[in-house]
């Protein structure tokens, strides 16, 4: 396994990742690069969307945690599959940018029946974070090393990350990407996640400002 803190002779790091595949994929937002990796370390598939130029400074960049019951089938439960929707349309309006789609971040990475468990909790009265604990999980066990082993082979030299989640940005720069600005991603509340994202807000520390313009 590469850990972490493993380095070459010349000072570099060996990439976690392996470049498998290629192809052109047509979307309802345009025509992007998807890109097939292999994560070395947990043998697991991962894939990335590119647009446009990404190589000189600034590209737009959206590291987007896997959501089964959001981005394919529309959850109201949470803001997951509008928020894949919006960045995709963002990155193609910008005229260049990078999507990494994160396996194995179901559940902030509980994993698929956990969430459903997590989910039933909430139903119940618990906010997101407490249905986790109550599971004896983490609140969020996400890592994005993966993500900047990929930003790194794709020659990324630094990102306008898309995110409301200072996590990311943290762990990004920690894996040594350069982040020049953190751009939010705003979704409005429904009646249905309007919790939820309060929740993100109030104990996940997430940049939600247009909450209070909404409650208001």
């Amino acid at each position: 396994m590469i850990e972490s803190d493993d380095v070459f002779d010349d000072g570099t790091r060996p990439s976690g990742v392996e470049r498998a595949v290629s192809v052109r994929l047509a979307t309802v937002h345009g025509d992007f690069l998807a890109i097939g990796y292999l994560d070395r370390n947990r043998g697991e598939e991962q894939m990335v969307l590119v647009y446009g130029d990404v190589e000189t400074e600034g590209a737009l960049t959206r590291l987007h945690s896997e959501c089964l019951t959001g981005d394919v089938f529309g959850s109201k439960h949470c803001d997951c599959g509008e928020q894949l929707s919006a960045a995709l349309g963002a990155i193609v309006k910008e005229g260049r940018g990078i999507l990494v789609y994160l396996q194995g971040h179901e559940g902030r990475g509980i994993g698929l029946l956990a969430k459903l468990r997590a989910m039933k909790l909430q139903a119940e009265g618990m906010d997101t974070v407490e249905a986790n604990i109550a599971q004896g999980l983490p609140v969020d066990a996400r890592d994005y090393q993966v993500a900047a082993d990929i930003l790194h082979d794709l020659g990324v030299r630094s990102v306008r990350l898309l995110s409301n989640n200072p996590r990311k940005r943290e762990s990004l720069q920690r894996h040594g990407i350069k982040i020049d600005s953190q751009v939010p991603l705003l979704i409005p509340p429904s009646d249905e996640n309007k919790s939820y994202q309060w929740t993100k807000r109030d104990r996940l520390d997430h940049y939600l400002p247009h909450l209070d313009i909404a409650a208001d």
